[in-house]
């Protein structure tokens, strides 16, 4: 189902709660309403649908890709970006990192380690950062 943007900073500042398997339902909607949106987004975080568990959704490289509880456990080579998001207004400043190396779990709920790097690192930055709570 297509769900509607939440642009609620008050919702949007709060840290997701853990996804579990019965959470496989709100992460066919965010694929679903990212989707939707693919012509102006390439990343969304569960929050941004008006669900706070830590569920992400993006585009890695072509094929879009779930992420259950990510978290980025080493990250190099830091920069400066200016991001978009369709939850808040205008363009912001955020500080990423070239290489991030994270660690989910797919929907089989089974653990997954990845290096990623260059612009799909970035986009993966800013969806933890909506689980995390962090508006940039």
């Amino acid at each position: 189902m297509i769900r509607d943007i939440c642009k609620d900073e008050a919702f949007l500042g709060q840290k997701a709660e853990p996804a579990t398997p019965e959470d496989l339902p709100i992460a066919a909607d965010l694929l679903e309403t990212l989707e939707h949106h693919k012509n102006r987004c390439v990343g969304m975080a569960a929050n941004m649908i008006g669900v706070n568990k830590r569920i992400i959704a993006f585009d890695n490289e072509g094929t879009f890709l779930v992420m259950f509880n990510p978290e980025i456990v080493k990250k190099s080579g830091p920069y400066e970006a200016e991001e978009g998001c369709l939850s808040l207004a205008g363009v912001r400043r955020a500080r990423r990192w070239k290489s991030v190396k994270v660690r989910w779990m797919n929907e089989k709920f089974q653990e997954r380690v990845k290096t990623f790097t260059g612009w799909t690192a970035q986009i993966i930055q800013h969806e933890i950062d909506h689980c995390e709570g962090v508006i940039i």
